[in-house]
């Protein structure tokens, strides 16, 4: 039984303890969501698209002004006389090995100068030059052989006389009685092996004359096979790449450096073909390259090409219709490298003028200097 003081004093506590679910006692805050714009975005947007406009208005610029300083160095040209810009070069040449073999040595290395016929590696010939004693001695063999066989030849002659000899003292005797016909028989047979057996010492000499010829060619082969184990500069010029090292084993024909033929040095630009078709092989010319602005290179025309053919990427043209191009070379005279060969760069940028009314002087700055 509960009493009525438990009833009042439970109802006490109940009253006491606060409600969870009253929201008039604990008010909840409710989070409001903001749906207003920010502005950060938009001021990127309007950052990046301010960027775009100025590096399109430097291309614009840029090609404008590169048009403009085309046309202008065109309006200062006299007529007959045309550009193109394009890019110093130099014959290039491999220096490869003929047999496979091993690298010995190296002698020179990236941006040596060298000149024609110098040693530049060479290669392992020690199994040749084994090859090479061999005949040698096979050599010295033949001519033993030989002296053998004219000494066998002169015995087998002085055999041959004597069986002559025999068979005709047989003769004699045998028409005058005083000899058999069996006796004359004998002396020619003995007559007839004579002269087989000296034919057969002439054969055999001649054997070993041949055989001196073969071990000689030998000799020689093994001779050049060796001096082309030894690689030489073919031309004047600068050493640009060395592809392989000592040790390294190559195959016939393994390059081992690149070299650029500093007398063979032009440059190759593009004509539209109003201008090209006026172009004559010799013609005079100039190059002007962008690290020597003030020097003018004397050249001539030595190729005018029979095909027109797609502008390259890194040629300026005049109009964009200017699609299809002749290619002409420039080349600078080789007696005017001789001495100048180490000043030659290639790959250097520059413009080429070519005049093609012989009539018209070349103007101050394209004069170059006198030859």
């Amino acid at each position: 039984m509960v009493s009525p003081a438990d009833k009042t004093l439970e109802q006490q506590i109940e009253s006491d303890e606060p409600d969870l679910f009253d929201e008039t006692r604990h008010p909840v805050p409710i989070p409001v969501k903001n749906h207003l714009p920010v502005p950060a975005p938009v001021r990127r947007r309007l950052r990046w698209s301010r960027v775009v406009v100025f590096a399109l208005a430097l291309l614009i610029a840029g090609g404008a002004g590169s048009y403009y300083w085309w046309k202008s160095l065109q309006s200062q040209l006299p007529p007959g006389i045309f550009s193109g810009n394009g890019r110093i070069e130099a014959d290039k040449i491999d220096i490869s090995t003929k047999f496979a073999g091993r690298i010995a040595t190296i002698a020179v290395d990236e941006g040596y100068m060298v000149k024609a016929g110098q040693v530049v590696a060479t290669m392992d010939t020690r199994d040749l030059e084994a090859s090479l004693k061999k005949s040698k001695a096979q050599v010295e063999l033949s001519r033993r052989a030989i002296d053998e066989a004219k000494a066998n030849v002169a015995q087998l002659e002085g055999q041959e006389i004597l069986a002559q000899q025999e068979f005709d003292r047989a003769s004699a005797l045998v028409e005058k009685g005083f000899q058999t016909k069996e006796v004359l028989d004998q002396r020619r047979q003995q007559f007839e092996g004579a002269k087989a057996a000296l034919q057969a010492g002439q054969f055999r000499e001649m054997q070993a004359e041949h055989a001196l010829d073969a071990a000689t060619h030998d000799v020689e082969l093994y001779t050049v096979n060796i001096a082309d184990n030894t690689l030489v500069a073919p031309r004047d010029g600068r050493i640009q790449y060395r592809i392989a090292n000592v040790g390294e084993v190559l195959p016939a024909g393994g390059k081992v450096f690149a070299m650029l033929d500093t007398g063979y040095v032009y440059m190759d630009i593009y004509l539209p073909t109003q201008e090209a078709g006026r172009v004559k092989f010799g013609a005079e010319a100039r190059i002007v390259l962008d690290a020597y602005p003030n020097i003018a290179i004397p050249a001539n025309v030595s190729f005018v090409a029979t095909q027109a053919q797609f502008t390259p990427k890194t040629v300026e043209t005049k109009t964009e219709r200017d699609k299809l191009m002749f290619r002409i070379r420039v080349r600078i005279d080789p007696e005017r490298l001789r001495s100048r060969g180490d000043a030659v760069r290639s790959g250097l940028p520059g413009v080429a003028y070519i005049r093609t009314d012989p009539t018209v002087t070349w103007p101050e700055r394209l004069r170059g200097p006198p030859t």
